[in-house]
């Protein structure tokens, strides 16, 4: 089952993750915009350039700038960023693309999988595959968006419901938890960046110009409600860092994809002794990200003007599916 099939499963996981989260970080964009235009943060000729800038960091959230560049130059706007993103068949990591590997990767092991598995990933490419760009206009991009986030929780859904905890399943877990923790934490920095080009930090207070920002990074992640639950009123930069890295029960909390992955890591059988010496590795790995996470304090977070701390996460979960690649697949043959 390793090898080849195992490199599909945990891909399966990680591209329906990452469409998700490229549905949402455009949307936290939008959000942003939104509230900036009602709140009139800044000049005419000032907010041109900043939603210029704003659309750039999407792409460089992405790790994607170079590409980009190279089919659209350096004029960062709206059309060609949410294009690129969303339905550009020759980005390896549009929505698009991302949907239709994951149903590359479905259809390959249909005889291992759950057949409303393969329906939820075909429907969903077969529906995302006639969408235009003006489609996106006709409609709005929320709901647009939205729309991309139910297909994906239709086929978290299915996957819930009706797969037996075997590898399979932890394979497709392994790759969703391990995308997911990456994810949140590249909209983190995204809002970080948006936030800092064009407000100070000296002031955390919900004031008419940090209001936006923070509302837009719950919003993006769908954490607003969970949030209010644990702080309240008490809207900061820092809390709602605290809450997205350290929270043990959100489900799209840093720590709780760290804690899941390790669960679905520790579930996967292995028969070969030398995979279990690389299995055992790997969940040490884990194990150390985890511990640094609870050692970190809320001071931690809350002075990490730089994001080093984020971006010290991100660089280690990256690792995490590098090390994950040399454990169990041979190189290059499925994932992207």
């Amino acid at each position: 089952m390793l090898n080849r099939n195992a490199e599909a499963l945990f891909w399966i996981g990680r591209y329906m993750e990452r469409a998700e989260n490229h549905a949402r970080l455009i949307d936290v964009h939008y959000h942003l915009q939104s509230e900036e235009s009602q709140t009139q943060l800044i000049s005419d000729a000032e907010s041109k350039d900043q939603r210029l800038c704003k659309w750039g960091r999407i792409v460089d959230a992405l790790g994607s700038r170079q590409a980009y560049e190279q089919q659209y130059g350096a004029s960062y706007t709206e059309q060609d960023v949410v294009h690129y993103v969303t339905l550009d068949r020759d980005n390896a990591n549009s929505l698009v693309t991302c949907v239709n590997h994951a149903r590359g990767n479905v259809r390959t092991l249909r005889e291992k999988l759950p057949s409303e598995l393969w329906d939820a990933a075909n429907g969903f490419y077969l529906w995302l595959r006639e969408k235009q760009q003006s489609d996106l206009t006709k409609e709005s991009p929320h709901q647009f968006f939205g729309r991309i986030k139910e297909w994906t929780a239709l086929f978290t859904g299915i996957c819930q419901s009706v797969m037996p905890r075997e590898n399979e399943w932890h394979f497709i877990e392994c790759g969703r938890y391990l995308e997911r923790a990456e994810n949140t934490l590249r909209i983190m920095q995204s809002v970080h960046a948006s936030k800092s080009a064009s407000l100070s930090f000296d002031d955390y207070s919900m004031d008419h110009e940090v209001y936006p920002f923070l509302l837009a990074v719950l919003r993006s992640v769908s954490g607003y409600q969970a949030f209010r639950r644990y702080y309240a009123d008490g809207f900061s930069l820092d809390s709602i860092v605290e809450f997205l890295v350290l929270n043990t029960v959100f489900p799209r909390s840093v720590h709780f994809s760290l804690d899941e992955l390790d669960d679905h890591l520790r579930g996967i059988e292995l028969q070969e002794k030398q995979l279990r010496i690389a299995h055992d590795r790997i969940i040490r790995q884990v194990g150390k990200l985890r511990a640094e996470l609870a050692c970190l304090e809320r001071e931690d977070l809350s002075f990490d003007l730089e994001n080093a701390v984020t971006g010290r996460l991100l660089q280690a979960s990256q690792q995490l599916g590098v090390t994950f690649a040399h454990t169990f697949f041979r190189m290059g043959e499925v994932s992207a």
